[in-house]
């Protein structure tokens, strides 16, 4: 299981905070890290490995699902 990178991950409004950190969970326990939990946005951000982007891709629950990087502004 590599690696495939950083990722910010939105879940849906009707998803459960419980929902929430059993997502997290699940990354924290199977190879990945979640490094920031959000508190305005539904989600957190993570180091995902390939199988966990794999089986996050298309869940019901999960609004969507972008790399994580750098933004700024003018």
């Amino acid at each position: 299981m590599a690696e495939v990178g950083r990722f910010i991950i939105v879940f849906k409004s009707s998803a459960t905070p419980e929902q929430i950190e059993a997502y997290a969970r699940q990354v924290d326990e199977t190879g990945g890290h979640v490094s920031n939990r959000f508190t305005i946005l539904p989600g957190f951000s993570a180091t995902l490995t390939s199988d966990q982007l794999n089986s996050f891709q298309g869940d019901d629950i999960i609004d969507y699902i972008e790399p994580d990087g750098i933004v700024t502004t003018q």
